[in-house]
């Protein structure tokens, strides 16, 4: 996307008849009116056209007169993917568009996207690019494709390339191992006949050199074709993307109920964030929470992972119940990952081997947690939480910024293994194929 921006250098050609704006914009000064911030970033704009896109994203108009820094995370969002698609000749590039969305945010976003064209979109949320999009840009491991479809053709498409690929390969790898023995042997052909002119048994060295010299150019191109062919047929073992399989070692509780919240409400001073509400979790549950934003699912997720949170009612814990907590916020992390490590009390070398197989590279584990990405820090959460022995795992928004390949990788788990699981997450599709209960927050 910084390419097409222009932001990095390169080679080759970009050639376009239209121009690019990008999404998250960044809005300078969020104090202003909304308004005003949409007066700069598009001047051309019909206001009545502003005011139907915001009625089509279920925004009302009145956010428009206040503060953008007034406005929920879901407002601002939309606002400002209403005003940069009324842009003129303007092709959007969406860059992770529902990150922090609620369930009904994520909605709107998908249906008034679905009724767009002229946008590249960039999202690890399954449903979004099901619902959204008509073709797939794979960044491959060697190169890049373009697929007509949505994201569950393209992955079925992608398996069954693979699997012809494995074959492939498995041909490929024989045919590569009887090419090299045959160079061998050509390139010594040569060297054997030449060394017959050495000794008193030599009867014509003159024609034993012009035929060994005959043979060795023979051999050389015999030779240089055959590693051509190598090298070819190495390069169609490519672009399958390979990934480990995750392991987890959950604990069975002794008892079938492992927590209870009786009567439980949630107030941060005069502002009720929860009202009185009642649930169970059982063992071989998996219960995911669901509400909008602000309804009080961290709070409570935090509640039952032992944070101090002001409630009201009676949380009880079953006894010795060990927790695995992954929250959602990953400002806290830093330091070196051996030291992480360490402070959780977790095997250093089965928590690396987590990573590696989420897709770390080796170099990456010298370098502090906080000059990693926002995705290496969720995949740093999650391998931890997996190092960890529990009962119990409660994960709150765990695959944000997770690249889907990662989010099918810790569905195949958790159906593998079955934990007891309370988590909150607006992958829609992860929860549908993972969750054996939903729980919905009304707030207050």
């Amino acid at each position: 996307l910084k390419l097409l921006l222009g932001e990095y250098a390169y080679g080759g050609t970009i050639t376009s008849p239209v121009s690019f704006s990008y999404f998250p914009f960044d809005v300078a000064d969020k104090s202003m009116n909304t308004l005003d911030i949409i007066d700069t970033m598009n001047p051309d704009y019909e206001y009545w056209e502003l005011c139907r896109e915001l009625n089509l994203l279920q925004v009302p108009e009145d956010v428009l007169f206040r503060p953008f820094e007034t406005l929920s995370n879901g407002e601002q969002t939309k606002t400002l993917i209403a005003a940069l698609f009324l842009k003129k000749n303007n092709f959007l590039l969406l860059d992770e568009p529902t990150n922090h969305l609620d369930f009904l945010g994520k909605e709107n976003i998908t249906r008034y996207l679905k009724s767009k064209k002229g946008f590249l979109l960039v999202s690890h949320d399954r449903t979004l690019l099901d619902e959204t999009v008509d073709h797939i840009l794979s960044i491959n491991r060697t190169d890049i494709e373009i697929q007509k479809g949505n994201f569950s053709q393209w992955l079925e498409n992608k398996r069954r390339q693979d699997e012809s690929e494995l074959e492939q390969n498995r041909k490929l790898k024989k045919d590569i191992v009887k090419l090299t023995a045959a160079a061998r042997r050509t390139a010594g052909w040569s060297d054997k006949l030449e060394g017959t002119k050495i000794g008193t048994h030599a009867p014509d060295r003159g024609a034993i050199g012009h035929k060994a010299a005959k043979m060795m150019k023979r051999a050389k191109s015999l030779e240089s074709r055959q590693n051509t062919a190598i090298e070819e047929k190495s390069k169609l073992l490519r672009n399958i993307e390979l990934s480990d399989t995750l392991k987890l070692s959950p604990l069975r509780y002794h008892a079938g109920v492992l927590a209870q919240l009786c009567d439980v409400g949630i107030a941060y001073g005069a502002r009720k964030i929860l009202g009185a509400m009642d649930l169970t979790v059982s063992q071989g549950e998996r219960i995911a929470l669901k509400g909008k934003n602000g309804s009080g699912k961290s709070s409570l997720i935090k509640l039952l992972a032992g944070e101090d949170i002001p409630h009201t009612g009676q949380v009880k814990l079953g006894s010795g119940l060990v927790i695995s907590y992954v929250a959602q916020d990953t400002a806290d992390l830093s330091g070196a990952l051996p030291d992480y490590a360490r402070a959780y009390d977790i095997d250093l070398p089965l928590f690396l081997a987590i990573l590696r197989k989420m897709g770390f590279e080796r170099v990456q584990f010298d370098k502090d947690i906080e000059e990693l990405s926002e995705g290496q820090k969720k995949k740093v959460l999650i391998a931890r939480s997996l190092s960890q022995q529990a009962h119990l795992y409660i994960w709150d928004e765990p695959l944000n910024y997770i690249d889907i390949q990662s989010r099918l990788q810790v569905e195949e788990l958790i159906t593998q293994y079955t934990p007891s699981m309370l988590f909150v997450e607006h992958d829609d599709m992860f929860v549908r194929n993972i969750a054996t209960r939903e729980v919905t927050l009304a707030g207050e």
